[in-house]
């Protein structure tokens, strides 16, 4: 069973690095321009070019894709000559990029429009802070004076002593393009598998926070969902499998055909209308005030959940009373009854596990359904999850924020996906020698 497992890991983690190349490339070579999209119609082609450069669209793609993947602060601390650390200043700062000397003190560089020189920033390791103007600049052949240094936007910059960089654009998409005098920019990543997306094209900050809280939403709402969905519809499969042709199963498969065929939206559009507009028991809309407002206020949550129950439910089990059905009329059972073995022996002992099979794998990929899919409920109800936060993302082309939310699904298709094989090696243990 190791030897299973193993193998199955290692085909997840392949699975992993294809679709990461997949996702990478079709979110990388998609039609539009991102930075014209963010700085409008009206901003210049140069600053639409600065704008590419800062962002790293200018970079090859390959050289794109490994740096998203796994960081270049590695690469780049040989241009500024220091080691690059991605940490807080003060408790109170943001997280941010900083070359660090050899005693500790961090060190930014900031450029001055009004001067045109260059001004540090140093955090000694007592927190003290202080703004200097900085001299040391390096000399080339041709006698122009520049320097390599870390800007507070989080680019390795090369500065030219005397050579303005572009001007700044405007603000459509709710920022202006900084100015920091630069002639060349390489932003800094710590890459995705050090647990760092990027920066949100869309709202000009970190996606992994805004990630982890959109997807805590959603697994909630998926959590609570499944937990209500699976005993009842599991129920159902099986009542309606064992008593095939009867007015129950009728009954069970008329009700499942109903709930399939309409959609969420429809569904969830009619929950609201009834239990909201007519009868004014729950809220229409899931506004979440704060982290905490699923479980100061549950009635937010119980329409959301009410829908996905429809929509799912009928799923699964239709799903179920076919393999019940199946295992029911196989000759084991047959055999088993002619024997005088108990009903409910034949039942529990015999049949049920093998028509588990084929409902755990409907289980196991609607768990990633629940938690990444479910975009028409969460944009019916406002509900701040992640299937809300990817529609959002690729409205604006939000490359940073599609890449990350995409690969947490992908993970968490392939890993529901390795717990129902190894489920499936207790339901039947001749799998685990395969």
């Amino acid at each position: 069973m190791f030897r299973f497992i193993l193998r199955r890991l290692g085909f997840m983690l392949l699975t992993m690095f294809l679709v990461s190349v997949v996702i990478f490339l079709v979110s990388e070579v998609a039609p539009g321009d991102v930075a014209r999209h963010i700085l409008g119609q009206f901003a210049t082609d140069d600053q639409v070019k600065l704008l590419r450069q800062q962002m790293g669209l200018e970079q090859p793609l390959y050289v794109r894709y490994f740096d998203w993947l796994v960081g270049n602060e590695w690469r780049l601390r040989n241009k500024v000559d220091m080691p690059l650390v991605y940490t807080k200043a003060r408790p109170k700062d943001e997280i941010q990029w900083w070359a660090e000397e050899s005693d500790g003190t961090l060190v930014q560089w900031k450029y001055k429009t009004s001067s045109g020189s260059l001004e540090q920033i140093r955090i000694a390791p007592d927190d003290s802070r202080e703004v200097v103007d900085f001299e040391g600049w390096k000399t080339r052949d041709d006698g122009s004076q520049y320097f390599w240094g870390v800007d507070t936007a989080g680019h390795v910059v090369l500065w030219v002593k005397n050579v303005e960089g572009a001007g700044s654009g405007p603000a459509a998409a709710g920022r202006s393009l900084g100015t920091s005098g630069g002639q060349e920019y390489y932003p800094l990543k710590k890459g995705l598998l050090r647990g760092d997306p990027g920066i949100s094209l869309r709202t000009n900050r970190p996606v992994g926070p805004t990630l982890a809280r959109r997807l805590r939403n959603s697994f909630s709402l998926a959590l609570i969902a499944f937990l209500l969905i699976m005993p009842i519809a599991l129920a159902l499969g099986i009542l309606a499998g064992l008593r095939e042709g009867s007015a129950l199963d009728r009954s069970i498969s008329l009700f499942s055909l109903i709930t399939t065929s309409v959609p969420e939206f429809a569904s969830g559009v009619f929950l609201i209308l009834v239990l909201s507009f007519w009868l004014d028991l729950l809220p229409g809309a899931s506004v979440f005030v704060d982290d905490t407002a699923p479980l100061q206020q549950p009635k937010l949550i119980i329409l959301p959940v009410l829908t996905l129950t429809l929509a799912e439910v009928g799923y699964v089990a239709r799903m179920t009373r076919a393999s019940m059905v199946e295992v029911m009329n196989a000759p084991y059972i047959r055999t088993a009854i002619l024997k005088g073995l108990p009903y409910r022996r034949i039942v529990f002992r015999h049949a049920l596990r093998n028509a588990l099979m084929a409902p755990i794998t409907v289980i196991m990929l609607h768990v990633n359904w629940l938690v990444g899919g479910i975009v028409v409920v969460e944009a019916v109800f406002g509900y701040p999850g992640l299937g809300l936060y990817m529609l959002d993302s690729a409205l604006f082309k939000d490359v940073n924020a599609i890449e990350a939310g995409a690969m947490v699904m992908v993970a968490l298709a392939v890993g529901t996906q390795l717990i129902a094989d190894i489920i499936y090696t207790f339901l039947n243990p001749r799998i685990r020698f395969t």
